[in-house]
């Protein structure tokens, strides 16, 4: 982009969202154009921060007239590097942080309307205030935005009770490619009118749109909770205790998280104020919480599940059920301290992936020794540290390399070590991003495993609304 262009562009964007809403000054831009991981690094001329819908539409004609592409960005959290620049200069960061309004509450209705750039635990904060539970979870819930968590289709702790952000969603409103304003913020449960043009949007990361506003759905607040630590001497036992407490607890069941003995060794290791939640070693374990509005029972109700369960065998290694909030917390900080280790231990080859449930413990087997051939190709010794959302088929199967590894060899090895994986993810009929999204990590991989005709269908979806090809480029598709 010539000089005079850019100055021209960043004239009109100011004249459209004021001074306040425009960031041209290199060292203000650092936290936009780098992603919090530290992976991808950025350029731009300027990060425009509109603060409304109306403003929106506008930062997004003047772009479209310039033929300048869009970077839409909602906290920055995000795994992928799917809302990170590229270091051309000549794209243009669009940041919704500043439109963050709660614009409306309907208790009897269930629902939140927001501001894409609300922050999600300020989301959560609202619908508690009004005795209503909004139940996505995350762990970056304090910087992360709802806009983001639609554009990742963001899934978190509770998808194994209440979904994904697909199914937490009621009602959109998007800036289109062209600048039209879609106002499709309607909190309706049933609506036969036409195809689903919300579901376009979620999950898309920003290449068919800018998410601007929100309708959520909101639920009976949570007034009690049951936390237990339990033991395994192998997946298949955590797999069949997973069916087992549906039955007993039902809509009950909220948490059922899993975590590798490597995985826990990892967090005891390097975050401090941990401590094993169990005597001895068990080569799998889980942590499992129920939920319910009720206040009484909830307790007893889960040690006699996981009493029967031992009883009947399907769990050997023994359970803990948290007698007090302040041990539930030690163990969720167990579960929530595995990124913060791996970070701290050294370079990571990282995996999001789903697979069928029952397909879980035949995948790990397989892609264990997939790993270890693949390691012994590199010369490495590496160290699988497998946990996840056991609940919905949700894994984090990451491979911890060796501290110091020069950048060049960590390439060469995550490049072997992807492929030895997302093969056996394509072999049980999995996905290679479950809920952290594409972006530019996986985009080439998704090219690989994607049904061609998928792909086919999903560019033409994308020709369509921008036919520019001005939002987001270089991102999943």
């Amino acid at each position: 982009m010539a000089d005079t262009n850019t100055e021209l562009l960043v004239r009109r964007l100011r004249e459209a969202v004021g001074a306040e809403g425009v960031v041209t000054d290199a060292q203000q831009q650092a936290g936009y154009t780098r992603d919090w991981l530290g992976k991808w690094q950025g350029r731009v001329p300027v990060v425009v921060r509109p603060a409304d819908t109306t403003e929106t539409a506008a930062v997004v004609r003047i772009c479209r007239a310039a033929h300048t592409p869009i970077v839409t960005q909602g906290g920055n959290t995000g795994m992928s590097g799917g809302a990170t620049p590229d270091a051309s200069g000549a794209q243009v960061i669009v940041s919704t942080t500043r439109m963050n309004r709660v614009r409306a509450i309907d208790p009897l209705n269930n629902t939140l309307t927001v501001d894409a750039g609300v922050i999600l635990a300020h989301a959560q904060d609202a619908a508690r205030q009004a005795g209503r539970f909004f139940p996505l979870s995350l762990g970056a819930e304090g910087s992360c935005t709802i806009g983001g968590n639609l554009a990742t289709n963001a899934g978190g702790i509770a998808v194994l009770r209440y979904g994904n952000m697909r199914d937490l969603v009621l009602g959109l409103e998007v800036v289109l490619p062209d600048g039209r304003i879609w106002d499709g913020l309607r909190g309706l449960r049933k609506d036969n009118t036409g195809y689903d043009l919300r579901g376009l949007f979620v999950g898309s990361e920003g290449t068919l749109g800018i998410i601007t506003g929100a309708v959520l759905k909101l639920f009976p607040q949570v007034s009690a909770r049951a936390t237990a630590w339990v033991g395994a001497s192998d997946l298949q036992q955590l797999v069949a205790l997973l069916e087992r407490l549906r039955a007993a607890c039902g809509e009950r069941l909220l948490a059922f998280e899993m975590l590798s003995q490597d995985a826990l060794d990892l967090v005891l290791q390097h975050v401090t104020d941990t401590r094993a939640p169990m005597a001895g070693a068990s080569p799998f374990h889980a942590l499992v919480e129920l939920g319910d509005t009720a206040p009484h029972g909830l307790q007893d109700m889960l040690e006699q599940a996981l009493a029967q369960a031992m009883e009947d065998g399907l769990i050997g290694d023994g359970a803990v059920v948290a007698a007090s909030q302040a041990q539930a917390q030690a163990f969720w900080k167990l579960r929530e301290g595995i990124s913060q280790a791996q970070v701290r231990a050294g370079p990571v080859v990282k995996h999001d992936i789903a697979l069928p449930i029952s397909a879980l413990p035949a995948f790990v087997a397989e892609a264990g020794a997939a790993v270890r051939d693949a390691a012994a190709a590199s010369g490495l010794a590496a160290r699988v540290i497998n946990f996840g959302h056991l609940g919905d088929g949700n894994l984090h199967y990451n491979v911890l390399l060796p501290a110091g590894l020069a950048p060049e060899a960590v390439k060469a090895a995550t490049v072997l070590l992807n492929r030895a994986v997302h093969d056996r993810v394509a072999a049980f009929n999995g996905s290679i991003s479950a809920e952290h999204g594409v972006g530019q990590l996986r985009r080439d991989e998704l090219r690989h495993y994607k049904d061609p005709l998928e792909m086919e269908m999903m560019m033409a979806i994308k020709r369509a609304l921008d036919p520019n090809l001005i939002m987001n480029p270089g991102k999943l598709l």
